[in-house]
């Protein structure tokens, strides 16, 4: 999810050189390449050499961008910025509530600056097996950005059992309210259902309710 700079933190990031911008054109034109080709023949049919011919750049430029064809549609630039968020709460505002607040608000951005290519990108989650594979695997630098802000707040080793474990419920239950969203044909709002898993992490599953009401113990 390639983004404009974060409302989320306190100053705009330098220009990057002509170098550096190049490099951002060249994946760019990727990525659109990547998503022009699924909306017109579906997943199956972005294939490394169809993205390379319609960007007009080589299949090995592809792949020095992207190694697999799945992270042309996972990657994106939220984690620094959320992580740089994450850092700018109050020192006294309790982690989960942070946490919370940065989550919700980097969801909201997305929906707000790239609603397409969020709910394409939901929509796959669900559907190829592929991309699910991959985006677990890719959650692991977001993952390793989330655990040092969290052991920042808190004072915990950020390699530690309890943040390691912290960080992974919390990632785990933004990917399953992300899928569940597609599943559901993106009927609900996802800051709400991101809200909604984030509750079961922070206090466990609701108590089971009862089959009906003349139901007794």
């Amino acid at each position: 999810m390639k983004a404009a700079p974060s409302p989320l933190t306190p100053t705009d990031p330098p220009r990057p050189g002509l170098r550096e911008r190049k490099k951002i054109k060249t994946r760019e034109a990727i990525r659109r390449a990547a998503f022009a080709l699924i909306g017109e023949q579906g997943y199956d049919a972005m294939t490394i050499e169809r993205i390379a011919e319609r960007a007009e750049v080589s299949p090995s430029t592809v792949i020095r961008y992207f190694p697999a064809k799945e992270d042309i549609v996972l990657t994106d630039e939220y984690d620094r910025p959320m992580a740089a968020a994450l850092a700018e709460r109050p020192a006294g505002e309790p982690w989960p509530a942070s946490v919370r607040h940065v989550l919700r608000g980097t969801v909201r951005r997305a929906m707000t600056e790239q609603p397409e290519v969020t709910l394409l990108r939901a929509r796959l989650l669900a559907e190829v097996p592929a991309v699910r594979s991959r985006t677990r695997e890719s959650l692991s630098a977001t993952g390793r950005l989330l655990a040092d802000a969290i052991a920042a707040r808190t004072g915990h080793d950020p390699d530690g059992l309890e943040v390691r474990v912290a960080t992974t419920s919390l990632l785990g239950g933004l990917l399953e309210a992300t899928t569940y969203w597609a599943e559901r044909g993106h009927t609900d709002d996802l800051a709400t259902l991101v809200d909604r898993a984030l509750d079961v992490v922070e206090h466990g599953l609701p108590t089971t309710k009862s089959r009906s009401r003349g139901h007794r113990t």
